[in-house]
């Protein structure tokens, strides 16, 4: 046996269990989430005792849980966001850390898609009356002909550009690091933030979570929106300030949004007694074909730096 590799995305393997054998072949135990959720800081350390590896979720692994580790020596997240691992003190201990920066894009970009439909055409609201006993008809309306802004301008931005090509829309794209070229090929225009929250119909957030972009979208951003705009967020939490987002919904029944990110998870709060909302719970991934990728290549990633691929 080559020692024990933890894994904390709760999700993994349940779908295909072969990113599973692929560590277990190598000579790894493997030691599973116990939970069925995010681990907390306390049940993490509980968790990583004694590991060699970490095939990692959301979870928070600051700098001193890592130095109460002395056997890890790499950790491959499932998934592309990075913000929860201390990088520094990893490098400072000399653990290998990887992620998997596009095994996600497709279906990230159809989800997205699916629901600024649903919010457009008020498909949860029409689904919840009949199962209510009524037969309600809300009046919806078309992304055809659309301003679009994209707040990001990266894979998954990209992937939803080339599905929304058919329905016609304008694009606008903000982003610090930007490829004219891309966006050439997109039809996508270039523009400084405050240009695309103020002129587009539908806001989409595509930017990785840092301490810097935390509430990114806020009440100044809100507030410069369309009256009827929608706010779309399925990158991840802590970008808009949630209660700001509240209170701009509440203010503005046109308005609309769609998340499947919040700044804490599971969320339990306000939002969800909006009608004017669509809510999932964080399933950017949550694709058969996606998530076997995204494991599989999490598995083979942590085997690499364990020197045993």
């Amino acid at each position: 046996m080559s020692g024990i590799v933890a894994v904390s995305t709760s999700s993994f393997g349940k779908e295909n269990a072969a990113p599973l054998e692929l560590v277990r072949a190598a000579g790894f135990e493997v030691r599973m989430n116990p939970h069925g959720r995010t681990l907390t800081t306390d049940e993490a350390k509980v968790h990583l005792d004694g590991v060699v590896g970490l095939i990692a979720g959301t979870e928070k692994l600051t700098g001193d849980l890592l130095r109460g580790l002395p056997g890890l020596k790499a950790i491959s997240r499932v998934g592309v966001g990075m913000d929860g691992v201390d990088q520094v003190a990893a490098k400072e201990l000399g653990i290998a850390v990887s992620n998997t920066p596009s095994a996600h894009v497709d279906a990230v970009a159809e989800l997205t898609l699916a629901g600024l439909m649903a919010i457009l055409r008020q498909v949860p609201a029409s689904d919840a009356s009949i199962r209510a006993g009524s037969f309600d008809k809300p009046m919806g309306r078309l992304l055809r002909g659309k301003t679009v802004g994209f707040v990001g301008f990266g894979q998954v931005a990209r992937a939803l550009a080339t599905l929304i090509a058919p329905f016609d829309c304008k694009l606008l794209a903000y982003d610090v690091v930007q490829d004219a070229a891309a966006a050439t090929a997109l039809g996508a225009t270039y523009a400084t933030l405050d240009r695309v929250v103020a002129d587009a119909d539908i806001v989409s957030i595509h930017v990785p979570y840092s301490k810097a972009a935390h509430n990114l979208i806020g009440a100044a951003q809100l507030a410069s929106m369309k009256r009827d705009a929608i706010l779309v967020n399925t990158a991840r939490g802590g970008l808009v300030d949630e209660a700001a987002l509240l209170a701009h919904l509440q203010a503005n029944a046109k308005a609309g949004a769609y998340l499947d990110c919040f700044e804490k998870e599971p969320y339990a709060g306000p939002l969800a007694t909006l009608k004017n909302v669509v809510l999932t719970a964080h399933i950017g991934s949550y694709a058969r074909e996606a998530r076997l990728r995204m494991e599989t290549e999490a598995a083979q990633n942590l085997l690499r730096s364990l020197g045993k691929a």
